[in-house]
């Protein structure tokens, strides 16, 4: 189905404003994954707050410019599938993880975070990076087991210095 230029217009203004206030993007190669998987892709996205399109290529570049993203137009190729991150830098990245290894056609080609493409090392580890919840609950597992550990050092100091009275 082709497009008009209004249509055209709209999809860039969208995506550039969803560049605009996204804190990370993620792209891949989506051919031969069918429309039913990528539907519940973007309903498990929408939960994260990922916002997903599937667009031309020279649509998103141009809705790209003058954005952080910009620099996505130099690895753009293919059927682009991008994801961009609005709540977690990670969360895009996590779940086109997920997804890609669930489905083996579905391929992640690039992703950029403050302005940087990243490498597939730097696309893992923004992938494996904790959110605000989980940050939290490690660092009160660690207090936890900080204080348990000077407890324990209190009681066997109590119980050593009355064996030795």
């Amino acid at each position: 189905m082709a497009l008009n230029i209004d249509k055209k217009k709209t999809i860039v203004s969208k995506i550039n404003q969803i560049s605009k206030s996204a804190l990370s993007a993620v792209i891949a190669n989506s051919q031969g994954i069918p429309v039913n998987k990528i539907n519940q892709l973007r309903k498990s996205g929408r939960k994260l707050g990922v916002k997903m399109s599937i667009v031309r290529n020279t649509l998103l570049s141009l809705a790209v410019k003058n954005t952080a993203f910009e620099c996505l137009t130099s690895i753009i190729k293919g059927s682009t599938f991008i994801a961009y991150s609005t709540n977690h830098p990670g969360s895009g990245a996590r779940l086109f993880q997920a997804f890609q290894k669930k489905n083996k056609p579905f391929k992640i080609t690039g992703a950029v975070f403050e302005g940087k493409i990243l490498s597939n090392l730097e696309i893992n580890q923004l992938a494996d990076m904790p959110t605000y919840e989980e940050a939290i609950a490690k660092l009160l597992l660690i207090l936890k087991m900080s204080a348990a550990g000077k407890l324990i050092y209190t009681l066997s100091a109590i119980k050593k210095k009355k064996e030795t009275s």
